[in-house]
């Protein structure tokens, strides 16, 4: 990873962890909250991933619109630190720990491949 590749996961990484924890006091269910990257493709290749604890949660999130406001958040929050998502619809997705477990046994890296 080149020194620039690495600056620009700090931010990600720094900025994600500031939208987990406002998430985490507004958004029910919420619990955690990662991201994938290839810098060669950057910012279009940007991946984010927001977990619930489960599905019923994460059904409730799309009533309440809860998905939109995560977007909106994540998209400002990036943005703040130069990093700009075009489609943000397409680049943050959601996903439950119930469904983790009960398809891929818990595995998130068998989940996430």
């Amino acid at each position: 990873m080149k020194k620039t590749d690495k600056k620009i996961e700090n931010s990600i990484r720094e900025t994600l962890t500031e939208v987990c924890e406002i998430a985490l006091e507004d958004v029910a269910g919420f619990k955690w909250i990662t991201h994938f990257s290839n810098y060669s493709d950057f910012p279009r290749s940007l991946s984010v991933v927001c977990i619930f604890n489960t599905n019923n949660d994460l059904s409730n999130a799309y009533s309440d619109h809860k998905d939109d406001y995560l977007r909106s958040l994540i998209k400002e929050k990036l943005s703040a630190v130069d990093i700009h998502i075009k489609d943000i619809r397409h680049q943050v997705s959601f996903d439950t720990e119930e469904a983790c477990e009960n398809e891929n046994g818990g595995k998130w890296h068998e989940r996430f491949r």
